[in-house]
């Protein structure tokens, strides 16, 4: 095509869409350079990885669970029955060419694809960027995440093997302990005994098809409000709440984001290629009379488990029917884990009464309470994880599986509390070692003789730069209720809100919640006394 030729075609085309004026006004558009944000990005990479190889393996994949004899390469499975998803699962494996990479690409990706999202929630988190005008995008990416973790479950259910299969009765398992309905909510899923004849298709559609649409559409509204409200940025010189400092899009970005998208690809297929994930021909087909050892979901569903296995065998028996506490319980609690996170921005936002908007990251260190309750969740998180895998922490470590279970029940109630004074008084110490910074400025390590015989430490003031970036942060003015009588002498009637909302916001910005930064007038004071 000639020249003239492509320039008439391109301004047909932009004439009746416009894309080349909105994309030439938003080449120059800035982003800050920061190493977190980058997690961000492999979030949306690997996403794009597994959508890639996803397409591919669908190709080859049969969800069906009608019973057929495997004849296929793997000789200690010849002559096995088993699922026909099960056999176009080895076939992948074992007969398409590039089919096993594919698997275990598409797998890893998954696990970084949820590992990467929940680093990025917690970064977002710790750095205060869920603040307005923020907060859908915050809810937006938690959904995301939480459709990721089903859509992962549902991803590694599909081969039909012993090890998903154990999964899905787990799932069973919950929904049965579900009181009165229990029973017609599994019938409804598996479409009728367990394990039916139907789960795998209904699991294929809900894993390829319903979630990823969800998902995408999510995704498109988080990067929408991403582009509209423009990145946060760290602070610091020339840094304040209305203006961006960084590399523009075109072609500082771009370049580094293409590297970084063909990076991330590279590694996880590195880690396909070498690392083996989900071997199905080592825990062979599903059968339902059958458990496999070391029966462990991915990481990332692991907490779930540990809140089961953590939870004592409670049972109610009323009038004939069995209330199954002991997994019911667990059920209850497996999204009150997440939402105690996701719906802790709404909770500060009442305690601050804040409205304005905020563009500038908060360092950790400079909301203490809520670094501290962030440390806490993933204490909480953690202490699952390993209640998740008591046998293989008893097994590995030769330790008693009542110990480790007892220690996990415990430590679900001790060990966030104990995390949250540590943070909480380590992030204190922070900021009055900054205060003390400001003020006094770094130490040198040279030690001087003053003429009356005091030796002291000599104390090289703060650059500018840094001494700006150590106190461009506004600290909140703890709530005090009024007066109990008012001018009247008419007894205030205060609500338990109002007191209750007080009370937090004594404790999150009072004295033993922030050390107070150095205004101007004591660095002035300091200053002039070390002269004198």
């Amino acid at each position: 095509m000639s020249k003239a030729k492509g320039e008439a075609l391109a301004g047909w085309f932009d004439g009746r869409v416009g894309l080349f004026k909105m994309a030439k006004a938003n080449l120059r558009k800035v982003f800050p350079d920061h190493w977190s944000f980058l997690i961000g990005e492999i979030a949306l990479y690997t996403f794009v990885i597994i959508i890639l190889t996803g397409v591919y393996l669908t190709l080859f994949f049969e969800p069906a669970m009608n019973e057929v004899v495997y004849h296929g390469r793997y000789e200690p499975l010849n002559g096995i029955r088993m699922s026909q998803a099960f056999e176009s699962t080895m076939d992948i494996s074992f007969d398409v060419r590039g089919g096993l990479l594919m698997r275990q690409i598409h797998h890893w990706a998954a696990v970084l694809f949820i590992a990467s999202m929940i680093a990025h929630m917690m970064r977002t988190f710790f750095n205060g960027v869920f603040r307005k005008p923020r907060e859908i995008n915050w809810l937006s990416g938690a959904g995301l995440l939480i459709l990721g973790m089903f859509d992962g479950f549902m991803g590694y259910s599909l081969p039909d093997d012993l090890l998903s299969g154990t999964g899905l009765r787990f799932m069973e398992g919950a929904m049965l302990s579900v009181p009165i309905v229990g029973t017609y909510l599994s019938f409804f899923f598996f479409g009728g005994e367990f394990p039916g004849t139907i789960v795998i298709s209904r699991l294929f559609t809900l894993h390829v098809l319903l979630i990823p649409g969800i998902m995408l559409g999510l995704l498109a509204l988080h990067m929408i409000l991403l582009v509209y409200h423009k990145h946060t940025h760290e602070p610091g010189p020339g840094k304040k709440n209305m203006n961006i400092v960084g590399p523009p899009l075109w072609p500082v970005y771009v370049a580094k984001s293409g590297g970084f998208f063909f990076l991330v690809f590279g590694v996880t297929t590195l880690m396909a290629g070498i690392a083996q994930i989900n071997p199905i021909w080592m825990y062979g087909p599903y059968r339902p009379d059958q458990v496999s050892t070391d029966a462990q979901p991915d990481w990332y569903m692991g907490y779930s488990e540990g809140l089961i296995r953590l939870m004592p065998g409670w049972e109610i028996n009323l009038w004939g029917h069995t209330l199954v506490l002991g997994v019911f319980i667990p059920l209850v609690v497996f999204p009150m884990v997440l939402l105690a996170i996701w719906l802790y921005p709404f909770l500060e936002a009442w305690i601050t009464g804040d409205k304005r908007e905020h563009h500038l990251n908060q360092r950790p260190r400079n909301a203490p309470t809520r670094t501290a309750f962030g440390a806490a969740w993933i204490a909480l998180y953690t202490v699952l994880l390993v209640g998740g895998g008591n046998d293989l922490f008893a097994t590995h470590f030769h330790l008693s599986i009542n110990a480790i279970t007892w220690a996990g029940r415990i430590g679900f109630f001790v060990v966030p509390l104990v995390v949250f004074a540590i943070t909480r008084r380590v992030c204190l110490g922070l900021q009055r070692r900054d205060r003390d910074k400001v003020l006094h400025g770094r130490e040198t390590g040279i030690i001087q003789r003053l003429p009356h015989g005091e030796y002291i430490e000599v104390h090289e003031p703060l650059p500018p730069g840094e001494r700006y970036t150590l106190t461009a942060y506004e600290q909140y003015e703890p709530l005090e209720l009024p007066p109990a009588v008012d001018g009247a002498g008419v007894e205030r009637k205060l609500t338990r809100k109002e007191r209750l909302r007080a009370r937090l916001s004594q404790f999150y910005f009072g004295d033993g919640g922030q050390i107070a930064k150095p205004t101007a007038e004591e660095y002035r004071e300091h200053q002039e006394s070390q002269h004198h």
